[in-house]
């Protein structure tokens, strides 16, 4: 990403992350499509679960974006073997994080669940399928170091084909432990997240062992696997703001869950659905934020800071061109997305109204994660957490309350507001609002160019790479 045109460079990067991301949903979306075959309120649980789980999920990604930081600019310095460094440091940082957070969620699941709105059916539903989901948190979280460390590498199409055999296998087996097949019993949403923790044990496995092969580019060596104060302190200072930006992306769609739970199991369902398919502008937008943090990283480790600009200038435009045609699509066809998960006429009428007011942020929203992820691969992960609170705390949550319900009476502070009451369409027109708003944020931000020092400060640098200095 050092050298040559830009636009093909990035979408060599890119694509497969796009594939890899986008064959990810996939098999999201085919959770929801079996569950959709067992209840209304099945559908429910997954959806309001689906916030939460994302949430860990986050956390991981979180926690490997210093992984691409580092990795991504000691490659582009020449320190190969630094770069292997971080990569055991990221495994080791990443197990001993999801154990205790595994073992915290499962101790504390009951509350969480009725914190979060679950009642009756869709408690039982959504306590069987949360269970297995915490077992499997050490595998996404080594999954994703193995991801990270190829990408800072510039190595995107290795994740790629294992997230597709890995998407297959989930696909395949979905329906055996959700419906029941031969002497599989019927599951429901706890066959689901069986199918998910097989899914992801043999990604994790595989990922593991391609790391310890090192034929492609970066290489774990076990005994790099001892603590390294220095390394992992490196990855903390870079990786907490990621992962605080991944909880407070997660938390704010735990809050959105909540308040939808407000007005019914219908629109409940409807938005579970329709966040699926809304995660498909996800998937793009994140996979290109994700190159041009590859892309990023590189050029500031070869000391090459306006091309890393213009990288970030190419991405954002083309993506937004992207979700601007899909979103389109989904404006004009909302309904026929909606039925090819559930009949139910209530909770398609309620998606209806959903995909066509939340379809007109796609682009500003996608615009927005392609920039936090120019920041991310600057290491300046303090930015991309501030935009994400931004985004999330001070615009959508806040405005969906207000333009959702009437009276409103905040806990603890104790002040009291009218809002419009809007029901819960007011919930989709606060989240299309703070997209607008939180992407004119972000151009601004960027445009400073206070992203450009780079975080390895020379640090290691191969004896005459460009950024190689005298200390």
């Amino acid at each position: 990403m050092t050298t040559g045109r830009i636009s093909p460079k990035l979408f060599h990067l890119a694509w497969p992350l796009v594939l890899g991301n986008l064959l990810q949903t996939l098999y999201n979306l085919a959770d929801m499509f079996w569950v959709g075959r067992v209840s209304t309120e099945a559908v429910a649980a997954v959806s309001l679960m689906f916030p939460l789980s994302w949430m860990f999920v986050s956390t991981a990604m979180g926690l490997t974006a210093a992984t691409i930081a580092l990795v991504s600019q000691h490659v582009g310095a020449g320190n190969d073997r630094r770069a292997d460094e971080v990569v055991a440091q990221t495994c080791l940082l990443a197990v001993v994080v999801s154990a205790a957070l595994a073992v915290a969620g499962f101790a504390a699941r009951e509350p969480l669940l009725r914190l979060i709105g679950a009642q009756g059916r869709v408690f039982v539903e959504s306590l069987a399928y949360i269970e297995v989901i915490f077992l499997t948190l050490p595998l996404t979280f080594l999954f994703f170091a193995f991801r990270a460390a190829l990408q800072g590498a510039g190595d995107t199409k290795t994740a790629m084909w294992l997230v597709a055999v890995s998407a297959g296998l989930n696909i395949v087996i979905d329906p055996v432990f959700i419906l029941g097949w031969g002497p599989v019993p019927p599951m429901g949403t706890r066959g689901a997240a069986l199918a998910t923790l097989v899914s992801r044990l043999f990604a994790a496995a595989v990922g593991v062992w391609i790391l310890l092969r090192g034929d492609w580019g970066i290489q774990l060596h076990p005994g790099d696997l001892r603590p390294n104060p220095d390394i992992l302190r490196k990855l903390v200072d870079v990786g907490y703001p990621a992962t605080l930006d991944g909880w407070a992306r997660s938390f704010a769609a735990v809050a959105m869950a909540a308040l939808v739970a407000r007005f019914g199991p219908a629109a409940t369902a409807a938005y579970g659905i329709g966040v699926r398919l809304m995660s498909v502008s996800w998937t793009v937008s994140g996979a290109v934020g994700q190159a041009t943090a590859t892309g990023v990283g590189q050029n500031l480790g070869a000391d090459t800071p306006d091309r890393a600009s213009e990288v970030a200038r190419v991405a954002t435009l083309a993506t937004m061109g992207i979700l601007l045609a899909a979103s389109l699509a989904v404006w004009l066809f909302p309904a026929g997305a909606m039925r090819v998960f559930i009949d139910d006429p209530a909770t398609v009428a309620e998606g209806v109204v959903f995909l066509r007011i939340v379809a007109l942020s796609w682009a500003f929203f996608g615009g927005l994660m392609v920039i936090q992820g120019a920041f991310r691969g600057a290491g300046d992960t303090r930015v991309a957490m501030a935009l994400s609170l931004l985004s999330r705390w001070a615009f959508r949550v806040p405005l969906a309350v207000a333009l959702a319900f009437g009276t409103v009476t905040v806990p603890v502070v104790g002040v009291t507001y009218t809002g419009l009451d809007w029901g819960v369409e007011g919930l989709w027109w606060g989240y299309t609002a703070a997209a607008v708003a939180s992407f004119a944020v972000g151009v601004a931000w960027f445009l400073r160019g206070t992203w450009k020092e780079g975080v390895i400060d020379g640090e290691g640098a191969a004896e005459g790479s460009p950024a190689a200095t005298d200390d």
